[in-house]
């Protein structure tokens, strides 16, 4: 009898746990409508060792020859995607289309549309595609800032190519720091157990009010598939990206110049503070926005621009969405003292000026490099090449990630602002002079605009 009675008490409380989950089902209908499977493809030359040199080739047989020797191949991703705008505006995750020639975007009732990438971020892991559509269904963005711990949220996407499938879970931590392969940290990614796998990549993660708080990005896995361990771009990042891929195709972001740590017990008793908190400038770059302002090495900031600054990591998140120019107080502990520092922010060194599908007229997405990496290579200036694109003037010029471009025709180049007017005025058809360093060798070749 008590056996009985024991089964019937948890039958009731089962029954009263599950009358108080979340019904979602009115949720993913009025939402699902707007996500969006993308499907990006790149062509890439499969390269084969030379067994007869060019020059020993007949022109009428070259390009036959070279056909031959570098098949095309093409690799194939798939993601997820969503509309943020009736007008056609898509985000996405950057690695979903990064370095793709063709993307193609599905809609939920199955109308495919070739997708124009309006600008990329890799650094937020962000990138906004436009089709040519109107009166388009939407989502709508909520404020990530309200999101807390414990609170469920949904997310939607076609996990392993299987469209508009919908997962749920709970916020399982916020704020989370996730350096990149660079040691940048401009995301504070939100953690989640929902079921993210590849091909939810770049799709929303709503909350119970039907609003995206959240881009999904990556997931941390050991097997390929999800183990309960998400992560997501907060919905305040995804929003100042897009206004700056908007507006120039390119996102701007302040910076400092200071290299930062964590206090722990031992460094916060020894500079005067109560408990652990803060980011400790550990180094001031010469010349740059903190140094200016007269920042230390030893200041401990603990609030910026108005913002609580916990942990080192919260300190770029805060810079990184500030615009440059832009006058702030920090607030800081020095020599046990708190003191108020009035700081202008600059403009990050190094942020891809050039973020179009196929790179510029050159096919190249470059960066500026810091003095500091400039003088490694004993170089007064020059800009760096990130990406060369496939069947272009650079990739015909044989110009490879890393180099260093340091003249173009007979002009330096010291910076991307030397580059873009030393482009306007180049001509097509005529090859021109092309100087720079790869591995420490300076090189001569030449580049012609097809």
């Amino acid at each position: 009898m008590r056996a009985v009675i024991a089964f019937f008490c948890m039958f009731v409380c089962v029954l009263t746990a599950n009358a108080h989950l979340p019904d979602f089902t009115q949720l993913i209908e009025e939402n699902a409508i707007a996500v969006v499977k993308i499907t990006a493809v790149e062509s890439k030359a499969s390269r084969r060792r030379e067994a007869i040199p060019q020059n020993q080739i007949p022109d009428a047989l070259r390009e036959l020859f070279n056909q031959r020797r570098n098949p095309e191949r093409k690799a194939r991703s798939m993601g997820s995607g969503f509309i943020i705008s009736s007008d056609g505006y898509i985000l996405t995750n950057n690695h979903v289309v990064g370095t793709a020639k063709l993307i193609t975007v599905r809609l939920n009732d199955r109308r495919e549309y070739e997708a124009e990438i309006i600008g990329l971020d890799p650094r937020s892991d962000l990138a906004l595609l436009k089709i040519d559509e109107t009166d388009l269904p939407v989502v709508h963005f909520g404020k990530p800032d309200k999101l807390k711990v414990g609170e469920w949220v949904v997310a939607i996407g076609s996990p392993f190519g299987l469209d508009y499938s919908a997962s749920t879970g709970i916020v399982s931590a916020v704020g989370r720091s996730i350096p990149t392969a660079r040691g940048e940290d401009y995301v504070p990614f939100i953690q989640t157990d929902v079921a993210i796998n590849p091909g939810n990549s770049g799709g929303p993660l709503f909350n119970l009010a039907g609003d995206v708080v959240g881009i999904n990005s990556q997931i941390y896995t050991r097997s390929g598939g999800s183990i309960g361990l998400s992560f997501a771009i907060p919905a305040s990042v995804a929003l100042e990206v897009i206004s700056q891929l908007k507006e120039k195709g390119r996102v701007d972001r302040g910076w400092l110049g200071v290299y930062i740590q964590d206090v722990d017990k031992n460094l916060a008793q020894s500079l005067g503070l109560k408990k652990p908190r803060g980011a400790l400038l550990a180094q001031i770059e010469p010349d740059g926005p903190a140094d200016i302002a007269g920042l230390k090495a030893g200041d401990v900031v603990i609030r910026f621009n108005g913002q609580a600054v916990d942990e080192a990591s919260d300190l770029p998140h805060i810079v990184g969405l500030l615009e440059a120019g832009k006058k702030i107080d920090a607030i800081v502990i020095r020599r046990g003292k708190k003191k108020t520092v009035s700081v202008e922010v600059g403009a990050r060194p190094g942020d891809s000026r050039v973020v179009s599908n196929g790179g510029d007229i050159l096919g190249l997405d470059l960066e500026e490099r810091d003095d500091d990496a400039l003088q490694k290579r004993r170089l007064s200036g020059g800009i760096t090449v990130v990406k060369v694109y496939p069947d272009s003037p650079a990739a015909d010029a044989g110009l490879q990630l890393g180099d260093v471009l340091v003249q173009l025709g007979y002009q330096t180049l010291n910076d991307l602002d030397d580059y873009d007017q030393i482009l306007k005025e180049l001509p097509s058809g005529t090859p021109v002079a092309l100087r720079f360093f790869r591995r420490g060798r300076s090189i001569f070749r030449t580049i012609e605009i097809h």
